[in-house]
């Protein structure tokens, strides 16, 4: 697909400078921050209009890509049962459907019967009917079983109402709340704790207690959270004895417990926030079990006594280990699992609890792949001799297994069926170690089918990248990514700095100061794939979304030569005037990953990388740049001012195209079959623009 004749968009400029530091900033397009204004809306529609018509001789290829990816799918489809006081709770989709359907059957006997009569909690196929969105945010049941708390979305901008349901009639009550984040029920089934978010920052600020039949304006203010940098959300121990509290920066933390019987309580803090300390909380026995990375860079296990004291009274558990960092900790009445990363990779491991409350006999769950992604899953009881944990890789799909904590052995409950032809054997992946412009090693998983890989340099070549908050890239199985791998594309995972793969400190190596990292990273990762034969220098394509949109941004920057194809989804591109304004959500709070440009040394150096403000004439890859209209996250106006400007300075004909959804948020589509659309669009423009075979 070359560029057409039809003429793109061209957009008003109204310069707006902004002063700070002894520097300017300019801004030809702040004007699109109006989101009531008609030229806004009529901007936006062109833009679509245009893309329309570029993109408008790939859609028998998009036809067809959406057609592969369904027949990949199994329509028709149930999760495996988890147990949960008394009930099995499951979900389970049907052909022709959107969304999934919540149910659950009573639990009967040790194991699931599936003739035990289904009770429907939840259709979110009917919760959708007449809106163009709908999510599913916080669902939780009370502990008597007979109501269900649960919050919706119907515009995409992440903002919940809340609804609590009657399970033995079906019926919402009258009990609501809107800007709801988290919820909890309290032990007597008609108390109900939930957070709620500040109108204009959107941060979880609040905490308030329901009781049923209050109306909202009734409901008591718990807590209200006065630094901007944190969050508040609230929770309960898997022993269901405690309600918690957890406010959270990105850097540090603070956990209040109270008795669950105890509703109308007071909220106790376990120990005061200390800056750039973390600490996650769960109880056993009278022993709260706390994952906290006071000692060091990255996280060990300590515990302390219910009402025992602040951080003088805890005892270690389990040590810190910078080789091997702890990401999670999950405490049950006879065992304990450890969550770690070993060399970037997932590693499982079972301890013993001992009457004493300390660890006994130790077991690790083997993985049999060079690369892969697996952790708990859906683990409600507490007294178990049962883990389980979901497994998959760039090649094998989804499973969950059971792990027989006495037996030490795993048995596998489902693994996602993956009709249409597909063939594990025929594809092949491979974990590789990148030397970075510093010397620093980076890991990147790759996946190909085996009989279209040369490694002679001829193939198309696709690399993903995030970097950042800490998040390590999964390395995960995509029935839709078989219609790229199935035509010879060879698809790379690049784990670089700024995530979590190898612990806290391989997140702090690529935010802040150093944040520049993340981008010298994944140039050297192309660079290597490129000249070791995994593709072709003149047919790379990268992809990354959010974040990752801010990496697309600025490495296409830095090096537009060594990329052929970029797909950018709601991509933080705007750094500068995004980050500058604390009105915005997350602005504040987002100081502690990219840095406060009110001070001079932050200012300059997220300047020098700013996308949006670093543009430059010159010849451009081909560019996709996709947003919607109603991201809380990532404001709309950021790619539509990208490209804009972008179109003012390209000087070569590759396309520039900006595709909004007007009636999603930052995840896109919300139906899973418009999703699949939205990735058959996407891969359209991907492979023309590779010039693979169709």
């Amino acid at each position: 697909m070359t560029q057409t004749a039809v003429t793109p968009p061209v957009a008003r400029k109204v310069p707006s400078p902004t002063t700070i530091h002894g520097q300017t900033l300019e801004d030809d397009y702040r004007w699109m921050r109006d989101k009531s204004a008609p030229e806004l809306i009529s901007y936006l529609e062109a833009e679509n209009a245009y893309t329309a018509d570029v993109m408008k001789p790939t859609e028998e290829l998009q036809a067809k890509l959406y057609a592969e990816m369904l027949s990949h799918i199994k329509e028709t489809d149930e999760s495996v049962p988890y147990r949960d006081r008394g009930w099995y709770y499951y979900t389970r989709t049907v052909e022709g459907s959107q969304y999934a359907i919540y149910c659950r059957r009573l639990a009967t006997g040790p194991a699931y019967d599936d003739a035990e009569p289904e009770q429907v909690l939840l259709d979110v196929n009917k919760l959708a009917e007449g809106q163009p969105f709908m999510a599913l945010g916080a669902m939780t049941v009370s502990p008597d079983g007979k109501k269900l708390a649960y919050t919706t979305d119907n515009t995409g901008f992440r903002q919940y109402t809340l609804h609590v349901r009657d399970l033995t009639t079906g019926a919402d009550l009258a009990d609501t709340s809107e800007r709801v984040g988290s919820i909890a029920w309290a032990a007597d089934s008609h108390t109900l704790f939930y957070t709620t978010e500040d109108e204009v920052t959107k941060r979880q600020n609040k905490v308030f207690r329901h009781r049923m039949g209050d109306a909202a304006a009734d409901d008591a203010l718990v807590y209200e959270e006065r630094d901007e940098r944190f969050n508040v959300a609230v929770g309960k121990t898997r022993d269901g004895k405690y309600l918690l509290m957890e406010c959270g920066s990105h850097t540090t933390t603070e956990c209040s417990y109270l008795d669950a019987t105890t509703p109308g309580g007071v909220f106790l803090v376990i120990a005061p926030r200390v800056d750039e300390q973390e600490y996650y909380v769960e109880h056993r026995d009278g022993l709260f079990y706390i994952r906290t990375n006071d000692a060091g860079k990255n996280f060990r296990v300590v515990t302390v006594p219910v009402d025992g004291g602040g951080r003088e009274s805890w005892v270690e558990l389990v040590s810190l280990d910078p080789n091997v960092p702890l990401e999670d900790f999950e405490v049950f009445q006879s065992f304990c699992v450890s969550s770690r990363r070993r060399l970037g990779l997932p590693v499982l491991t079972v301890d013993f609890i001992g009457a004493d409350g300390g660890l006994g006999e130790s077991r690790e769950i083997a993985f049999p792949e060079p690369t892969y992604s697996a952790g708990a899953q859906v683990n409600r009881e507490f007294d178990t001799q049962m883990f389980r944990y979901a497994y998959q890789s760039l090649v094998s799909p989804a499973s969950v297994y059971d792990y027989d904590i006495h037996a030490g052995t795993s048995k596998l409950l489902k693994q996602q069926e993956v009709p249409g032809g597909f063939d594990r054997a025929r594809y092949g992946s491979e974990r590789l170690w990148v030397t970075a412009s510093d010397g620093v090693k980076v890991p990147v998983s790759v996946v190909y089918r085996s009989d279209r890989f040369k490694r002679d340099g001829s193939n198309p070549l696709y690399v993903y990248g995030y970097g950042s908050y800490g998040y390590p890239l999964p390395v995960s199985f995509g029935a839709s990514r078989l219609s790229l791998l199935d035509r010879g594309v060879v698809m790379a995972y690049a784990h670089i700095r700024g995530g979590g793969e190898l612990g806290d400190s391989w997140h702090d190596a690529g935010k802040m100061q150093v944040k520049k990292n993340t981008f010298s990273d994944f140039i050297a990762t192309v660079e290597y794939l490129v000249a070791e034969g995994y593709g072709a220098k003149d047919r790379v394509a990268i992809e990354g979304g959010s974040a990752g949109g801010l990496l697309m941004g600025a490495v296409v920057n830095e090096r537009p030569d060594l990329f052929s194809v970029v797909l950018s989804h709601v991509p933080f591109v705007d750094v500068m005037n995004t980050m500058l304004d604390a009105s915005l959500p997350l602005t504040v709070g987002e100081y502690e990953e990219w840095g406060n440009p009110n001070e001079p040394d932050a200012f300059a150096y997220m300047r020098s990388y700013s996308p949006y403000d670093n543009l430059r004439a010159g010849a451009y890859p081909a560019m996709l740049v996709k947003t919607s209209l109603n991201d809380s996250q990532v404001m709309y106006w950021e790619p539509a001012k990208y490209v804009a400007k972008l179109r003012t300075l390209k000087t070569n004909g590759t396309p520039l195209l900006l595709h909004i959804n007007m009636d999603a948020g930052h995840g896109g589509a919300s139906g899973r079959y418009d999703y699949l659309k939205e990735i058959a669009f996407d891969y359209a423009f991907l492979l023309t623009q590779l010039g693979v075979e169709r």
